[in-house]
C-alpha cells in the first residue's frame, strides 16, 4: 500500500509587514532625561489650566506678543519641573517614580480644577490628615474617564519605552549638562517675562501654588518637615499660672459648659444672621445671642482649629508657635476643669493631645450612625455620659462634621430635607448651583437642630450644674451682649472669651480679645478698646 502525504508550502510574509511587526515588538529606548522632559511637557500642556488662566488673563497687546509671552511661560514651567524631577529621579527608579508622579498630578489637577483649591502646605497637611470617610466622599466613578484621559498617555509612554543604559560617568555627565541647560533656559524664559511674571507673583502670591506638580511636591515636604519638627518637641506650656478665680467658691453647683466647633457654616446662609431662608428655626425660638460678623482663622480645618484654640490666633499668626504650644483645652485642664474633646471629624489637630478624646459610639446612637459614620446628633450621647457619670466642673468640646463638603446631603437625615431639589452627589459638577445650595442649607437646618437639642439637654441638667453653651453664660448681662452682637469679631476671641466666661485667671488671658468684657454684672457698658 502506498501512502501519499500532501503539504502546503508556506508563503513568506511581505517585507513591509515584517518590518512593521519588528518595530511593534521592539521597545524604543530613550535617555532618562528625554523621558523626564516628555513628562514635563505633558504636565505643562495638561495639568496647569488654573495657572495658565491666572497668568494669562491680564496679558494685553498683539497676538504675537501674547504668543511669545505664553511660549516663554511654557518654557519656564517645563524647565522648572525638569529641574525638580531630574534632581529626584535616578535611572533605576525613574519609571516607577515618574508613574507615581503622573498619577498624583492627575488627581491634583482634577481636584484643583473642580474645587479651585491652592495646594499650599496647609492644604497638603489637611489632605494628608483626611480620614477615610472624607476621602471616599471626594471620589466618584464618574471622574474615572477624565482621569484616564490625563493619565493614560504618559503612563503608556512609560510602559512602552526602556531607558537607555549608560556607564555611570557618562550618565552623570549627561544629567549635569541637562540640569545646567535647563537652568539656563529657565533663566532666559524668566528674564523674558520678568516684569509681568514678578508682578503677578507679588500681587497674587497664592498663584505659585497652582503650578502642578511643583506645588504639591514642595508643600508636602514643607508640611511633613514642619510636623516632624513639631512632633519631636514637647508643646510649650500656655497659661502655666491658670487657676479658677475666687468667685468659684460661691458656686453651689459644678459648671457644665459645651463649646461647639462647627464646620463651614457660612454667615451668609445662617438664618439668625439675616439669610432669606430660615435655616435656624429652632435656635431662633430659643432667643440665643448671635454674633453675625465673625472672621475665621483659615479656610480649612488644619489651620482654623489650632488657630482658634490658641492664644496667638490670626492677629499674631505664627504657625510653628501655634502648633508647638498648648491650646485652650490644656489651660482649662490646668485650672482644674475636666476637659474632653468629642470628635466627629478628622481629629483635634493636636489641640487635645494628652487629654480625653472621644468619638461617637454607634452602639449608643444607632439611629444616627451607619457604615459611613455618624451624624452630629450622635455626639450628644457622649455629652450625656460625661454629664451624668461625672459630677464635676467640666468643659466639653464638640468638633462637628457640620457642613463639611462636598457631600452635603450626607450631613443630615432625610427628615431635614426641606429645601428641594437637593444635590445628592459628592460630585458637585453633576448638580445645579441651586441644588447645591439646597443641600447646604438642609445641612444647616440639621446643625440648628443639633445645637438646639444640646441646649435643651443642658437645661435638663440645671438642677445639677450651672450650664452654658458658648453663646450665653448665666453669669453675664445678656442684654449687654445682645447690644454688641453686631460687633466684628474673629476666631481669635474664642480662647480669651472662653477663659473669661469660666472665670479662669491666667496671664495668658488678653481682655482685648474677650467679647464678654464689660458684660459681667456691675460692669455693664464697659468694653475693651479693641472692640
Amino acid at each position: 500500500m502506498m501512502t501519499f502525504t500532501l503539504g502546503m508550502r508556506q508563503q513568506p510574509a511581505h517585507p513591509f509587514l515584517t518590518r512593521i511587526a519588528q518595530q511593534i515588538s521592539t521597545r524604543p529606548k530613550l535617555g532618562a532625561e528625554t523621558l523626564i522632559l516628555l513628562i514635563c511637557l505633558w504636565f505643562t500642556a495638561t495639568s496647569n489650566s488654573l495657572f495658565w488662566q491666572a497668568a494669562m488673563e491680564r496679558q494685553t497687546g498683539s497676538w504675537t506678543e501674547i504668543a511669545l509671552h505664553g511660549a516663554a511661560l511654557a518654557l519656564l514651567l517645563t524647565t522648572t519641573h525638569f529641574l525638580l524631577l531630574a534632581c529626584i529621579t535616578l535611572r533605576r527608579a525613574a519609571k516607577p517614580l515618574l508613574a507615581i508622579i503622573v498619577v498624583l498630578t492627575t488627581f491634583a489637577s482634577h481636584y484643583m480644577g473642580k474645587y479651585h483649591v491652592y495646594l499650599d502646605p496647609d492644604m497638603l497637611r489637611n489632605i494628608l490628615r483626611t480620614d477615610y470617610r472624607e476621602a471616599s466622599e471626594l471620589f466618584s466613578w464618574g471622574m474615572i474617564p477624565a482621569l484616564l484621559a490625563y493619565a493614560l498617555p504618559p503612563l503608556l509612554l512609560l510602559a512602552r519605552v526602556d531607558i537607555k543604559p549608560r556607564p555611570l560617568l557618562r550618565a552623570t555627565g549627561i544629567r549635569l549638562f541637562s540640569l545646567l541647560l535647563a537652568m539656563a533656559l529657565a533663566g532666559a524664559a524668566g528674564f523674558a517675562i520678568f516684569k509681568d511674571f514678578s508682578s503677578l507673583m507679588r500681587e497674587k502670591k497664592e498663584v505659585r501654588y497652582l503650578i502642578t506638580p511643583a506645588n504639591y511636591l514642595y508643600s508636602s515636604v514643607r508640611a511633613v518637615a514642619s510636623d516632624t519638627a513639631t512632633a519631636s518637641k514637647e508643646k510649650v506650656p500656655v497659661g502655666s499660672d491658670a487657676v479658677l478665680s475666687a468667685a468659684w467658691a460661691e458656686h453651689k453647683k459644678p459648671v457644665l459648659m459645651v463649646v461647639v466647633i462647627g464646620e463651614t457654616a457660612r454667615s451668609a446662609n445662617w438664618g439668625l444672621s439675616g439669610y432669606a431662608r430660615q435655616t435656624t428655626p429652632e435656635l431662633a425660638g430659643l432667643n440665643v445671642i448671635n454674633f453675625s460678623d465673625v472672621t475665621a482663622c483659615g479656610t480649612n480645618t488644619e489651620v482654623s482649629v489650632p488657630c482658634m484654640l490658641s492664644p496667638y490666633g490670626r492677629n499674631n499668626y505664627d504657625e510653628a508657635k501655634i502648633r508647638g504650644s498648648e491650646s485652650l483645652l490644656h489651660v482649662l485642664k490646668r485650672a482644674g476643669l475636666r476637659t474632653t474633646w468629642i470628635d466627629n471629624q478628622s481629629g483635634c489637630k493636636g489641640t487635645c493631645d494628652g487629654l480625653e478624646n472621644w468619638r461617637p459610639d454607634a452602639k449608643l446612637s444607632p439611629a444616627d450612625c451607619n457604615s459611613d459614620g455618624c451624624l452630629d446628633g450622635a455626639m450628644l450621647a457622649g455629652v450625656r455620659q460625661l454629664a451624668e457619670n461625672h459630677r464635676e466642673s467640666q468643659v466639653i468640646f464638640l468638633h462637628t462634621l457640620g457642613n463639611h463638603g462636598p457631600a452635603y446631603s450626607k450631613r443630615y437625615p432625610k427628615a431635614f430635607q426641606k429645601f428641594l431639589p437637593a444635590c445628592e452627589s459628592s460630585d458637585l459638577g453633576k448638580c445645579t448651583q441651586q441644588e447645591i445650595v439646597n443641600a447646604y442649607d438642609n445641612a444647616l437646618l440639621y446643625t440648628d437642630h443639633v445645637l438646639a437639642q444640646t441646649i435643651a439637654y443642658l437645661k435638663t441638667q440645671q438642677s445639677n450644674y450651672d450650664t452654658a453653651l458658648l453663646y450665653v453664660s448665666v453669669s453675664l448681662d445678656t442684654q449687654c451682649l445682645r447690644q454688641r452682637a453686631g460687633t466684628a469679631i474673629s476666631h481669635d476671641h474664642l480662647f480669651h472669651t472662653t477663659l473669661a466666661l469660666l472665670d479662669v485667671q491666667t496671664s495668658a488671658l488678653d481682655t482685648a480679645y474677650d467679647f464678654s468684657t464689660g458684660c459681667t454684672p456691675g460692669n455693664k457698658g464697659k468694653m475693651a478698646a479693641h472692640h
